[in-house]
């Protein structure tokens, strides 16, 4: 399998967990479901910080996102996979933030903080030394396990997210950001056509089937937010 591919697919022998006196049974159901994971196992073969680098690799092939050289600014990077991809696609600056440290990756700058701080922008801007071409957010917050409050939750930070793309982002940029099903995401997506040319969404193979989660891909910024 080449540095890149997605896993192919073929019989592989299913891997049991038995719950122990100190692992839940959730615990022990997310431990057997990455033990049968294909993409797990192939982001470790081919040196990826997660699964989730193919879900990037996957949208970049179908809407060629991270174009040669581009500048590119990965929120909540960590634990870095998506920013792996940017610096293997040929992006020409890379920065990552987050609010949890992310251990170095070659070619890549990497920033400790909030991106709703304040003197987050400034801090990128210097960081990319200039304006990002491309906006990136893999970003989730803790489920609760009640569907509702979930998806509200996940559109907040997408919504927060866009509305940090559009601060930073030069004329004909991209924004990629995680959303999950539920409604409210229409309500983004609207809002989103307003200021970029191109607005869809996507499923990329690499999310697992039974998760809501979907990814948003706007291009072509059009410089300016519109009010309203």
């Amino acid at each position: 399998m080449s540095k890149g591919a997605a896993p192919s697919g073929g019989r592989k022998l299913t891997v049991n967990v038995k719950t122990a006196r100190q692992r839940s049974p959730a615990s022990a159901e997310w431990l057997r479901r990455q033990l049968n994971d294909p993409y797990v196992a192939a982001a470790r073969q081919q040196g990826w910080r997660s699964r989730a680098a193919f879900k990037l690799l996957e949208l970049d092939d179908r809407f060629h996102i991270l174009r040669h050289g581009v500048r590119v600014l990965d929120l909540g990077a960590a634990p870095g996979g998506w920013t792996q991809v940017a610096v293997r696609r040929g992006a020409g600056t890379v920065v990552g933030v987050d609010l949890l440290p992310v251990d170095p990756i070659p070619g890549a700058t990497l920033l400790l903080g909030d991106f709703n701080d304040p003197n987050t922008p400034a801090r990128l801007a210097a960081a990319l030394g200039g304006k990002a071409d491309v906006v990136l957010s893999d970003m989730a917050p803790n489920t609760t396990g009640h569907a509702a409050t979930d998806h509200l939750r996940i559109m907040a930070l997408a919504e927060l997210a866009a509305a940090f793309a559009q601060e930073v982002l030069a004329p004909d940029g991209a924004f990629v950001a995680k959303v999950f099903q539920g409604g409210s995401e229409r309500a983004m997506l609207s809002a989103l056509k307003q200021d970029f040319v191109s607005v869809r969404h996507a499923k990329p193979p690499a999310s697992r089937k039974g998760s809501s989660e979907l990814y948003v891909v706007a291009m072509g910024f059009r410089g300016v937010a519109t009010a309203g």
